[in-house]
């Protein structure tokens, strides 16, 4: 069982500056994954929050009790916050929370969204099925990534295993995002790593090609697994969100 006590699991809010950047982790992980791109662009003079989202961090069951409702509606109302604070607000996220970072870009007055390894389409090819086998199967173990061994251990802090029930609602964000993506005219930026196991590498394509955005860009990890915000590669991120939303602030 992850130990989500430690101070890298815990939700944080570095609040000095005038361009605000809400960080929202994936599906089972934690704000850990997001510290260190968090930590980079506070340096680089941003405000950064990062969130946890409900039914995280805790156990699996509490995560099968949470909704794609509430993920969204915790996004929200931070971002409803950040907004009244900074000049400039940017949304962003990790796998999942890339998909909530669109959902906000689309709903709200942000400038600009950053996608990192967002799912538009997963590898998985039975996802469909997964509220039939949770009949069955109540509660899945995640499957072994021999990737995950590059990652940084001190912040890989998620659930080893998840709800089935849950893998509903992921898909449901998913949908979401991807319906909408032409009401999107911040800047985006799409973050993808060719190591990526879990997301079809057409995904940035799919996502800055439905937006309406006037101000667009990618950025190619080489091999990080996923998980990337916490892998060598990370520095990388922090540069490119840097270099982006400064861009962004002068449009």
């Amino acid at each position: 069982m992850q130990d989500f006590s430690l101070p890298q699991a815990q939700p944080f809010w570095f609040p000095e500056g005038d361009h605000g950047v809400l960080l929202i982790h994936g599906f089972t992980g934690s704000p850990a994954h997001m510290r260190l791109v968090g930590e980079g662009l506070r340096d680089s003079g941003f405000a950064v929050r990062g969130i946890l989202l409900p039914g995280h961090g805790e156990s699996p069951e509490a995560m099968g009790k949470a909704t794609w409702q509430d993920w969204f509606q915790a996004c929200r109302e931070a971002a409803v916050d950040m907004r009244k604070r900074y000049p400039y607000l940017t949304v962003a996220g990790l796998s999942m929370g890339g998909c909530l970072a669109l959902m906000l870009a689309e709903q709200m007055d942000a400038d600009a969204c950053v996608t990192i390894a967002a799912p538009m389409k997963t590898m998985a090819k039975f996802r469909s099925l997964a509220p039939i086998a949770a009949l069955v199967h109540p509660v899945v173990n995640k499957r072994a990534d021999g990737g995950r061994a590059s990652l940084n251990a001190d912040y890989d802090i998620g659930y080893d295993s998840y709800p089935l029930s849950s893998v509903a609602h992921l898909s449901a964000v998913m949908r979401q995002a991807r319906q909408h993506l032409s009401l999107i005219r911040c800047p985006v930026l799409a973050v993808q790593s060719h190591g990526d196991k879990t997301v079809t590498p057409d995904s940035p394509d799919i996502i800055l090609n439905g937006v309406s955005s006037e101000i667009k860009a990618r950025l190619w990890l080489d091999e990080a697994p996923h998980v990337c915000t916490i892998s060598p590669e990370y520095p990388k991120i922090v540069e490119a969100m840097t270099e982006f939303l400064r861009k962004a602030e002068k449009r």
